[in-house]
């Protein structure tokens, strides 16, 4: 509670998958995967309407308008209640009103993150949240998370980009491969506090 943890990999280190093991979208072959004390994969309605997810990869209904699609999900999540909802559509300058298929990368982004916050869940799950972003909106989310994170929610923010986990998070986990290869601070990841030692190979092509 109160931390943001990164995620933090190149594309294809598995990050995602594991994220889709979080929601329950996937059984492990291997294990468990947990929130809470409950099983990911046999109690994710349980899991899901206390957290807020935010995909790497958005599809919408191309036919809907955003504003529809957020009061759909308001719907099925049970939210009567749209100010807050109503409050960060503000904050990302976000004009809702449009067609999905029609919106940028940006303005679906917008309504992602939308979306994912506006039942106050006790945990977000994000996945690329910035993806879209320009850089204002882009700051207008550090703030949404340092708010987020004084007010105590668990939140694990996956992506590639170093600078954004910098500014955003308190402990990063790396992942290459599949491993999760280094856990600490974010000052011990990126002031190079903890050296481990890596063996490179360099390998030339000589003519003949």
């Amino acid at each position: 509670k109160g931390e943001v943890f990164g995620f933090l990999g190149p594309n294809g280190a598995g990050k995602t998958t594991t994220i889709r093991h979080i929601l329950g979208f996937i059984k492990p072959q291997e294990g468990r995967t947990e929130v809470d004390g409950l099983d990911c994969w046999r109690c994710p309605d349980q899991i899901q309407r206390r957290l807020g997810y935010l995909p790497g990869e958005i599809a919408f209904p191309g036919d809907m308008t955003g504003t529809a699609f957020i009061r759909l999900i308001a719907e099925l999540r049970g939210l009567r209640d749209m100010r807050r909802a109503e409050s960060l559509i503000a904050r990302f300058e976000l004009d809702p009103s449009g067609r999905l298929r029609r919106m940028s990368k940006g303005m679906k982004q917008k309504i992602g993150l939308v979306c994912a916050f506006m039942h106050d869940p006790a945990i977000l799950v994000l996945d690329e949240p910035t993806s879209g972003l320009d850089p204002l909106m882009q700051h207008t989310f550090v703030e949404l998370i340092d708010e987020e994170k004084a007010a105590g929610k668990t939140i694990l923010m996956s992506s590639h980009m170093f600078d954004e986990v910098e500014r955003t998070c308190d402990r990063v986990a790396i992942m290459y491969a599949g491993e999760i290869i280094e856990i600490g601070t974010v000052q011990d990841i990126f002031e190079g506090t903890r050296h481990h030692p890596y063996t490179v190979g360099l390998f030339a092509s000589i003519p003949d």
